[in-house]
């Protein structure tokens, strides 16, 4: 069975969360290079943004394999 437009709506979420997750992973680094800067090792870049990603995907997943059914015949 063909992918409906149903999954490629579900599919473009997943994607967003995605790109989601990498935003909250980007930033943090060194203004200079002689101090370092202890951001990049936050909750958010560490911990919360690769679950994102991962859900991400598990939600990409979801997606594609989701089948809607399309008989709509009453009895």
């Amino acid at each position: 069975m063909p992918l409906t437009k149903k999954n490629y709506i579900l599919m473009l979420v997943g994607a967003i969360i995605i790109v989601l997750g990498f935003v909250l992973m980007s930033g943090g680094g060194e203004h200079t290079a002689t101090e370092f800067d202890e951001s990049i090792f936050s909750f958010r870049r560490i911990t919360l943004a690769p679950i994102v990603v991962i859900a991400g995907f598990v939600f990409e997943i979801f997606a594609i394999m989701k089948r809607f059914d399309h008989n709509t015949k009453t009895k």
